[in-house]
């Protein structure tokens, strides 16, 4: 039987450079063959250099034989680990028969763990342009020269910036990163990178270069102005350089330094870029360039906040798009369609005839309106515009450096020649998490649906998780965020994503405990009446995001870090709210969902509540309070704070008896009558047991008034689909995620979606376009479906934190055929696929990762005889019996892949 640990991970990343974790953890996935494989030990060695690895010598750590079943979250308990060394790891592990593995590798380095190692200074060139939406501050150029005089052992590179930085040493990019460093709250925090560049430096001469962009940090992001915390961007760099001798030395950013501005004339992440090629400098960023002119740097004070090292994925370019079709407008005018709404940029070719001075400006939509031109109204205050000035070389490219969009639709006008696919190429951008999730149907708009969720992840999880990526917001607000975190994880691993972000929203969580509504916190951003903090559903994210995390990933790490935060929210809600009701006005409720059939009929509370939202803000506050609490007893358990955990759970009970009281009648009707209120109050468990399955009837009778259709908002829709079938209403889930009339997402699929929209009436063919003040239509909210694709459709369920115990129980429905939904869990890939027969029979796949069990539940209604690769299933091998009655029977299976049959 072949098994061995794969996927090595140290803090969920492949082998990465300049942490500053000084207890990390390990983890890896157990690849094996056959049925009912387990790790029952393993044995884990770190050192300094590979050498000592290779000879059995761990001097570092070394574990000896483990009796366990852990793969993940092994914390290091070694020797002090020491900055700016590099260590490798490998393990073994040991079988259910006590068999051995062979050993896998992996490694890691130190950052620079102590303030006083960085011996360079903050530098850039100030410029006196004040950027406004017309004209944004130009890049900033940075070199510097040195030699090398005998042989490198190794070199490491230390990078961040106040602002955005792209590196080159001898004129070659150093890492795959596009933007760095990450978004944060840069009055509290910044990042820095470490990469390894020992095989760019040369012996002699060599020269480094830095292109500072304005960035999150002085230019326009999260609502109405630039410059939220900094006027000008400011780099600082260290290149440590170990020779073969034992001896160093370093080079690092200082007055030593010359800077220039380029020919990134106008530079700005949301508005975009004005590149001017006749303004290239040839070899600026390599050894033995005149620097004529330049001039010595801007030297900055010495940052005050906390400098930390990258704990997130890079962003990088992940994927390539071909235009699908390009249209010529009018003369040197093109409309270019890129076949799916994305985030990125185009790398446009000129051609040979391109003449010195040919200004090529590049738009950049979402849509198209009625008469095809280019829809850019809904951008609000930012442009999306690229401006590229030719120098007529004759082999010019253009990719914009500091700057990204959100688009399907490209305008070039200006272009001299004709433009063709071979011309362009969109570069997809996002934070490079591992994809780990797949559905496919038999529905080809199903297919669609998700395609379109998984495409408007690509283009939000960009460095925080972002509400939007085209106007000028691209904010993380939290009750996005919330709501779709455990669809996000089904499609990518977010853990390392999350826990960065989770540290942006406790370094913005204000002194009275409250949590913000958008983080990292964006100082002088208002909108109208909402402040920005404390919204129930928002806020709530600083306990949600960690809890799923935990059922996710199995990660208590991040409910420790962040538990006195969260007490504190806890805190501040007991203080506002002594009565347990969350009445607080105004607040976003459940955004954006539409007035009911019966909307204006008071009896029954149906009157809108805002202009956003259709459910009480008490009722959908106080659910969400008592939704918390339940989780702050669960987490408190978890940690073993016992006397938390029970002061909690008195808070929840207190919560949970006021919502009744309050707004639960006899009848279990609940205040305001709207289907978020009824879904809000089953999934978070509310209801007394008597009251529930009226309540779903209640729910049922809701959606039939709209004649089938969804009136959720963002936060109702997560909840509604997976209580239907909770309380036994498969058909009406289905039959909403397949309604292909307005308001349905196979509405908007048929007006030509390939992301999901912010509103279900962001476009309709009787009223056409919805405000333009929030019309987005790259927003994964409502995408939140996703969660019930792979939890119901797919059935696949974390019975246990971090899918140590699985339930696979799919609702098979004949409004499909067939479905496979595959998920790559931390322990390895969990597949659930189904098909009904031509024959009637049910067919299903199944796959248990090594390291779990499954409990697999099969429907009885396709017969009642249940076999296993041609067997009676219960003798199969790796499955035992666990329960059997009328409608379904349930199996416990080893890890490994089964066939079950289900006929008559």
């Amino acid at each position: 039987m072949a098994f061995r640990p794969e996927r090595l991970r140290v803090e969920y990343l492949e082998n990465p450079l300049g942490m500053d974790e000084l207890r990390p953890r390990f983890g890896w996935a157990l690849e094996a063959s056959g049925r009912g494989t387990r790790q029952t030990a393993y044995r884990i060695l770190v050192a300094t250099e590979l050498s000592l690895l290779d000879a059995e010598e761990g001097h570092a750590w070394d574990t000896g034989k483990v009796a366990s079943e852990q793969s993940e979250h092994v914390e290091y308990a070694g020797a002090e680990l020491q900055s700016r060394q590099r260590y490798y790891w490998k393990v073994k592990i040991w079988n259910q028969n006590d068999e051995s593995s062979d050993w896998s590798y992996g490694g890691w380095s130190m950052g620079l763990l102590s303030r006083d190692e960085w011996k360079g200074k903050w530098i850039g060139l100030k410029s006196d342009i004040v950027p406004n939406k017309e004209i944004q501050k130009p890049s900033v150029y940075l070199r510097k020269t040195f030699n090398v005089s005998k042989p490198v052992k190794r070199a490491t590179m230390h990078a961040t910036a106040l602002g955005l930085y792209v590196c080159h040493i001898n004129g070659r990019k150093v890492g795959e990163y596009v933007f760095s460093p990450e978004f944060t709250d840069y009055n509290t925090r910044v990042y820095y990178q470490t990469f390894d560049v020992t095989g760019i430096l040369r012996q002699g001469g060599n020269g480094i270069g830095l292109t500072l962009g304005q960035g999150w940090y002085a230019g326009y992001v999260g609502l109405y102005d630039f410059q939220k915390y900094g006027t000008d961007p400011f780099a600082l760099m260290q290149l440590n350089v170990e020779y073969e001798d034992g001896s160093s030395s370093y080079v690092a950013t200082d007055e030593s330094w010359k800077a220039s501005f380029g020919p990134i004339v106008s530079s700005d992440l949301i508005m975009g870029e004005v590149y001017d090629a006749r303004l290239e400098l040839p070899g600026w960023n390599e050894f033995g360039y005149e620097a004529t002119g330049w001039l010595d740097p801007s030297v900055n004070f010495d940052y005050k906040g906390y400098l930390n090292a990258q704990c997130g994925p890079d962003i990088k370019v992940t994927m390539n798009v071909k235009p699908q079709k390009i249209t010529r407008v009018a003369p040197r005018k093109y409309i270019v369609d890129m076949g799916q709404n994305m985030v990125g940029r185009v790398i446009a070719k000129l051609p040979a005839n391109a003449e010195w001075g040919d200004r090529i400006t590049i738009r950049h939509g979402e849509v198209l309106t009625r008469e095809g031109e280019l829809y850019t109204d809904n951008l609000r205050n930012t442009k999306q515009l690229d401006v590229y000035i030719a120098n007529g070389s004759g082999d010019e490219t253009y990719a914009p450096t500091f700057t990204f969009h959100g688009f399907r639709f490209v305008e070039f006008d200006g272009y001299p020649g004709e433009l063709t696919e071979e011309c362009l190429v969109g570069e997809v951008i996002h934070s490079a998490m591992d994809v780990t999730g797949q559905i496919e149907t038999s529905d080809e708009m199903v297919n669609r649906l998700f395609s379109n969720i998984f495409w408007t992840q690509r283009g939000n999880f960009l460095s925080v998780p972002t509400d939007c990526p085209q106007r000028d917001e691209r904010a993380g607000w939290m009750g996005d965020a919330q709501i779709y975190s455990f669809t996000a994880s089904f499609n990518m691993e977010v853990a390392s994503f999350f826990k960065k972000w989770m540290i942006d929203v406790e370094d913005a969580q204000k002194p009275t405990g409250a949590f913000t509504d958008v983080s990292p916190h964006l100082p002088y951003s208002t909108i109208s009446a909402y402040p920005l903090v404390g919204s129930s559903g928002w806020a709530d994210a600083g306990v949600v995001i960690p809890w799923n995390m935990y059922r996710i990933y199995g990660d208590k790490r991040i409910l420790e870090r962040h538990y006195e935060a969260m007490s504190r929210w806890i805190r501040y809600n007991r203080m506002l709210y002594p009565r347990h009701i969350r009445w607080n006005k105004p607040q976003y409720g459940d955004w954006l969902s539409i007035p009911a059939a019966d909307q204006t009929d008071e009896q029954h509370g149906t009157t809108r509540y805002s202009a956003f939202s259709t459910t009480p803000f008490e009722v959908f506050g106080t659910a969400y309070y008592a939704y918390v609490a339940g989780m702050m007893r669960d987490i408190a358990g978890v940690l073993g704070k016992s006397e938390d955990e029970r002061q909690y759970a008195e808070l929840h009970e207190e919560i949970r008896a006021t919502f009744n009281r309050e707004f639960v009648g006899e009848d279990a009707r609940i205040s305001g009558n709207t289907q978020t209120a009824y879904a809000m109050a089953l999934f978070m468990d509310l209801l007394p047991e008597e009251k529930r399955e009226q309540a779903a009837r209640h729910l049922v009778s809701r959606i039939e008034i709209e004649d089938w259709h969804i009136t959720t908002g963002i936060h109702g829709i997560r909840f509604l689909l997976p209580v239907l079938s909770e309380y036994g209403y498969d058909d009406v889930a289905y039959r909403l995620l397949q309604q292909d009339t307005y308001p349905s997402w196979m509405y908007t699929i048929h007006e030509g979606a390939t992301t999901i929209w912010e509103r279900w009436d962001g476009w309709t063919e009787e009223k056409g376009f919805q405000n333009t003040l929030m019309n987005s239509f790259n927003h994964y909210a409502l995408g939140s479906v996703g969660e019930w694709m792979y939890r119901y459709m797919g059935g696949i369920h974390p019975a246990e934190p971090g899918y140590k115990k699985i339930v696979i129980q799919p609702r098979i429905n004949e409004r499909l055929r067939k479905a496979d939904v595959r998920y790559r869990c931390i322990k390895g890939l969990i597949e659930s696929a189904w098909e009904v027969t031509d024959r009637g029979e049910l067919e299903m796949r199944v796959t248990i990762p090594p390291n779990a069990s499954g409990e697999v539940v099969i429907p009885l209604k396709f017969g009642a005889t249940v076999t296993e690769s041609g067997v009676p299933a219960e003798q199969a091998d790796g499955v035992a019996l666990l329960r059997r009655d009328e409608e379904n029977v349930a199996y416990l299976c080893q890890p490994g892949t089964y066939r079950f049959t289900v006929s008559t």
